[in-house]
């Protein structure tokens, strides 16, 4: 593993964190250098399933939300402005003021975000360098901050909570709507929304077809589920925190509904969106079919020819295709 710009700043003494207590680490992906910090006094905060999953593998304490008390933390920053402000107030609140270590690339805002951190009157530590990027320790009161904390925000499409940080949270996205514009009448029976989000193609499908007798909303970030748990009332829904691309089932699905995911991060990963592909036809039924939604550049129909014995585009827009595949051929559980 390349020695990160954290550890280096830790090394160094360029930032320190206190000789004693706990230290809680915020959003630290499974790829994350965690090495210069001491792994008995941490708990990280990760609510995307299969990094939580992988960090607790390796014997880290890791939760969904801190619990107890803290004299530091790390905040390694999300891509979402509103979300990493969020992060920082919380972290602030939570060590009583600091320090807290910041660790960002200048393509998530770490720049604007240490010079709004001085605008605010924090005290800042001068800011580590290194790999298009800084790492920086605060000190502030968080009341200071208050502004930074998420609040109600407005509703999105007139009903639907979101959370800062979540995909498409200030709206609903386009290969979303699309997907819900394409579902049929024939939508009945047991149904998966792989990557359900915060729950707008699982509300609708539920409000449009009667005849579904079970909608399972399948997602990886826990926030995300969160508010897809306060925007799906109907109580033929079902919840599960998990990775769509490694979730069992022990009954097979009539229908699969997803929108796959192509990035993780900042960075295309087109082979996410084919695991998620996988996935929906190793979760239906012999008769089950899937309609999914991409981006009209992705070559999704080679790999579902080879999930599915019979795929077709039936709409989509110049941007978007939507595609429905059926009979399943890999359909191990």
């Amino acid at each position: 593993m390349t020695v990160s710009r954290l550890t280096l700043a830790l090394q160094g003494g360029a930032v320190s964190l206190p000789p004693e207590g706990r230290i809680a680490v915020f959003d630290a992906p499974a790829t994350a250098d965690l090495s210069a910090l001491p792994k008995d006094r941490v708990q990280i905060v990760q609510g995307f399933a299969p990094d939580h999953a992988a960090w607790a593998a390796r014997g880290w304490e890791v939760a969904v939300a801190p619990s107890g008390a803290f004299s530091a933390a790390l905040v390694l920053l999300p891509r979402a402005k509103a979300a990493a402000q969020a992060r920082l107030v919380e972290a602030l609140g939570l060590t009583g003021g600091g320090p807290v270590l910041v660790d960002g690339a200048k393509t998530d805002g770490v720049d604007s975000l240490l010079k709004a951190l001085r605008q605010g009157g924090a005290e800042v530590s001068a800011p580590f360098a290194k790999a298009h990027g800084k790492t920086f320790a605060v000190r502030a009161d968080p009341a200071d901050f208050d502004a930074w904390r998420p609040g109600a925000g407005e509703l999105v499409a007139g009903r639907y909570r979101t959370l800062p940080g979540v995909f498409s949270a200030d709206g609903v996205d386009r290969g979303s709507a699309l997907l819900v514009g394409a579902l049929q009448t024939s939508l009945k029976g047991r149904v998966a929304d792989l990557g359900a989000g915060w729950g707008y193609v699982a509300a609708e499908a539920l409000a449009a077809y009667p005849g579904i007798a079970e909608m399972h909303l399948i997602e990886a970030d826990h926030a995300a589920l969160a508010c897809a748990r306060a925007n799906v009332t109907d109580p033929r829904a079902r919840f599960h925190w998990a990775d769509a691309t490694a979730f069992t089932v022990e009954k097979g699905f009539d229908t699969v509904l997803t929108n796959p995911p192509f990035h993780v991060s900042r960075a295309a990963d087109p082979g996410l969106g084919r695991a998620f592909l996988a996935a929906a036809a190793r979760l239906l039924a012999p008769h089950g079919q899937a309609l999914i939604v991409a981006n009209r550049h992705l070559p999704y129909e080679r790999d579902l020819a080879a999930l599915f014995g019979e795929t077709h585009e039936i709409g989509g827009d110049a941007g978007f295709k939507l595609l429905l595949a059926r009979r399943p051929s890999r359909r191990p559980r």
